[in-house]
């Protein structure tokens, strides 16, 4: 399902998905990759396309959850601030 549905339309959008985990108790976990990991649209998609999809070909799913992604950029921009506040403490 997701190799022949799910990942074709993402990757026409610049994208892909990643299996994270499946649960006994029918929870998945998934990763959105490249453009659609930071898309403001992910959890759009998440739930309006891969959720709907999984669901109506594996019953057993109960649960799709996303990984959620942060931007390197993000990550630099945190630890600056952060260093920032420790050098002024000092």
């Amino acid at each position: 399902m997701i190799q022949n549905e799910i990942r074709p339309f993402l990757k026409s959008h610049d994208g892909d998905i990643q299996l994270v985990n499946w649960e006994d108790n029918g929870t998945v976990t998934l990763r959105l990759l490249g453009a659609c990991a930071n898309c403001p649209s992910s959890e759009q998609t998440l739930s309006s396309l891969v959720e709907k999809k999984l669901k109506n070909c594996c019953p057993d799913v109960k649960q799709v959850n996303l990984v959620q992604q942060v931007s390197e950029t993000l990550i630099k921009q945190a630890l600056q601030i952060l260093r920032r506040e420790k050098t002024s403490d000092e």
